[in-house]
């Protein structure tokens, strides 16, 4: 199906069942521990065998020996697999560095090598027998040093554009009456999702299966193929359950890859996970960012002149983190300019993490807004809403399809009871506690990727719905299972779905706020298909059948749904593919975030009270998914804001803190109170389902709003992320 033209009623539009608060249906797999997670496959394959990755104990240079004589003649061990041993290896589309290295070592903790035993203990003792000399070469491991050699990306790496430019911005800039000209950084950050990279790998002859955890079967498959050599219809990846991903299992990783090299050199079933600090330096991260930001305005408050520049690193051949994407197309002013640097880093690979771009991007606009309302005198709500736009401000004429942005922040500010806000800082006190408000807005792209399904009809009236859509925790199975019933005019129960796997058709996975979207525009689409074959095997007009109730209606005559598959089973398989409406209309969501904090005026402690949160996001499909989605993007958000950061040894070139006791995440008690409020709203020029993503828009912008009700409370401003009390306890009011 071709989405082409804006979409008008469908049979969607009911909404008796998808708009609808729903609990999911995986539900009680998850909480009886029976859903099949990767590394717990003890169904699909016997008596697997166990393999250990060895990282580089070096950033950059060459191995020079590698004894693995003691390791193969330890108690267990069945094969060891080396670059040397493995035979050729591609790389795949998506990978930036090489799943297993030897003997050039591009990044920290690369696998340099696997051991397979009998058991996980017997292959990671004899992992600790395996003697590798390296010839270490100097790294480049600081952004900060490295940010005056950095150089334009491609628009390749880019996704776009590396720099625009509207109108003459050094002009209007010197030109206006109040200027803010301040530089913020944020930090690397690691994804700290739940579930390790897992893999268990299986051979039959030259057939290859893999069950992985992996948010984008697709890219897998591909690039799986591609990086053995194989071809891709003897390949097939399986991954029905993902303990979260954000990002981190976008990609094709080492832990998939050396399963299947191991199960091919020990002739058996092979189980690898990565442990926690092969997960952080083996894999990818978000990387960190340095970003100038300034803003001219007049003295009413309409801004002039908007930059943002921004400098991040990444391994050779990689890209830059996106930070400054949103500025391009949030707030008004006819003299821009936007530019992003990329300095080549021998840290390990940077790439997406949960609103990549977006969320280290806003974390800085988002303050620099507050600062310049302050300049100017201006409520900083009062101050965006002066600087709403409905078209693309570097590109005049082109629409928004839908942007309620000045809507999100006032019914943010009226429910959050922003009008009580002192805009003085530090005035507020209870007790010991210093009282801060802030905000900030919200804003991501909404992107469009094609997507397909395939939809069964059974005689006895089930649906089943196949389609390589992965779940990351996120809801797929019941937004899917929603939509497939709404379009066949079934129960919820009536409907089977199938995620996660290769045989399906291929669709839009998880990532970037796109699946949900994409994925039940796809299934929208194969149902199309099956409705005409059900219309046909009843002999009525598929254009005004209706499907209600399990039975298809038209005219006087109303047919049991399951009677059109009593001679055998149909079937219906289309994906949605989009035309031009993209290049017509600007695409994105919005969004405000309120925070309330309490800081100790003696200890600097910071807690933050509570959490408002208002998103437009086009046709909410389950409102009650929906809200954990972003009420989890909004605990990252006050992670990032407040505790997370990777740090770097700039001598040796790795992320010290690479396991969850140093690498701090928020727990229940830092978050003990969140709204989440969804605009009515829906967007027909996105999808036949006339809606958005959601899951990335909760973390835009809640770093900022942390930081600026941090400074509302106490005075000092912080610019660079995580804002922790070393950075502001000196600076604190007396306590008196």
């Amino acid at each position: 199906m071709k989405f082409e033209t804006p979409a008008t009623t469908n049979p969607i539009d009911r909404l008796r069942v998808v708009g609808q608060p729903l609990d999911r249906i995986d539900g009680p797999l998850k909480t009886t521990g029976t859903a099949p997670y990767a590394y717990e496959r003890h169904d699909v394959v016997a008596d697997p065998a166990y393999g250990y990755v060895i990282g580089a104990g070096i950033a950059k240079g060459r191995i020079t020996r590698m004894d693995i004589e003691a390791a193969r003649r330890a108690p267990g061990v069945i094969a060891i697999v080396t670059a040397e041993t493995a035979g050729k290896l591609g790389k795949g589309k998506h990978n930036t560095a090489r799943l297993l290295a030897g003997p050039h070592i591009e990044h920290y903790h690369q696998a340099v090598a696997l051991v397979v035993a009998e058991t996980f203990e017997q292959a990671r003792a004899a992992a600790g027998r395996v003697r590798i000399d390296y010839a270490a070469e100097p790294g480049r491991f600081d952004l900060e040093a490295a940010r005056w050699s950095a150089v334009k990306p491609s628009d390749e790496a880019t996704g776009g554009p590396a720099d625009t430019k509207v109108g003459d911005f050094a002009r209007a800039f010197d030109a206006a009456a109040v200027r803010l000209d301040e530089t913020y950084s944020t930090p690397d950050e690691t994804h700290a999702m739940m579930e390790p990279h897992a893999s268990l790998a299986r051979w039959e002859g030259d057939r290859l299966t893999v069950w992985t955890s992996n948010q984008m079967i697709g890219w897998a498959h591909t690039d799986l193929a591609e990086t053995l050599g194989a071809p891709p219809e003897k390949v097939r990846v399986i991954s029905p359950f993902i303990g979260g991903g954000f990002g981190g299992k976008l990609f094709l990783r080492a832990d998939i890859v050396l399963a299947a090299l191991g199960a091919r050199a020990a002739g058996r079933p092979v189980k690898v996970a990565l442990h926690r600090p092969l997960m952080i330096n083996n894999t990818t991260h978000r990387p960190a960012t340095i970003q100038r930001i300034r803003i001219g305005a007049e003295r009413d408050g309409t801004i002039t002149a908007i930059a943002h520049e921004s400098w991040s690193g990444d391994l050779e051949g990689g890209g830059p983190e996106v930070a400054v994407n949103q500025t391009r197309l949030l707030y008004a002013g006819a003299n821009r300019l936007t530019s992003m640097r990329l300095a080549i880093l021998d840290l390990p690979e940077g790439n997406s993490m949960r609103a990549p771009g977006e969320a280290p991007g806003m974390m800085a606009l988002e303050i620099a807004m507050d600062e310049m309302a302050e300049k100017l005198g201006i409520d900083p709500v009062d101050f965006r809403i002066r600087n709403d736009t409905q078209e693309d401000p570097e590109k005049p004429g082109r629409p928004f399809s839908a942007r309620p942005f000045m809507e999100c922040l006032r019914l943010g500010a009226e429910r959050f009871g922003w009008s009580s806000r002192n805009p003085v800082p530090g005035q507020r006190r209870e007790g010991r506690w210093l009282i801060g408000a802030g905000m900030a807005g919200a804003f991501r792209n909404n992107l469009l990727v094609k997507s397909a399904a395939r939809v069964r009809l059974s005689a006895d009236g089930r649906v089943t719905v196949e389609t390589d859509m992965t779940d990351i925790g996120t809801g797929s199975y019941t937004i899917i299972a929603q939509t497939a019933a709404e379009m066949m005019g079934v129960s919820l129960e009536q409907v089977e779905v199938r995620l996660g796997d290769s045989a399906y058709p291929v669709s839009a996975g998880s990532g970037g706020q796109f699946g949900a979207n994409n994925a039940t525009a796809g299934v929208y689409a194969a149902c199309v298909k099956l409705r005409e074959a059900v219309a046909r095997k009843l002999g009525l007009n598929a254009a005004d059948a209706e499907f209600v109730h399990g039975t298809v209606r038209s005219g006087e005559r109303s047919i049991p749904l399951a009677l059109a598959a009593s001679s055998g089973e149909l079937t219906g398989e289309d994906g949605i593919e989009y035309g031009d409406l993209h290049k017509t209309y600007q695409q994105s969501t919005f969004g405000s975030h309120f925070v309330e904090v309490a800081v100790d005026a003696a200890t600097g402690e910071a807690r933050i009270r509570r959490m408002l949160a208002v998103c437009a996001a086009g046709r909410i499909l389950n409102p009650k998914s929906a809200r954990s989605q972003v009420i989890g993007a909004m605990t990252m958000g006050a992670g990032a804001a407040l505790m997370e950061e990777l740090a770097v040894d700039k001598k040796r070139g790795f992320f010290v803190n690479h396991d969850l006791a140093g690498y701090e995440v928020p727990v229940h008690a830092d978050i003990p109170h969140q709204e989440v409020i969804f605009l009515d709203e829906t967007d027909p020029i996105s999808s036949p389902m006339k809606a958005k993503g959601v899951g990335e828009l909760g973390i835009c912008g809640v770093g900022a709003a942390v930081a600026n009700a941090l400074y509302n409370a106490t005075g000092v401003r912080v610019r660079n992320y995580p804002i922790t009390l070393d950075k502001y306890l000196d600076r604190l009011p007396d306590v008196a």
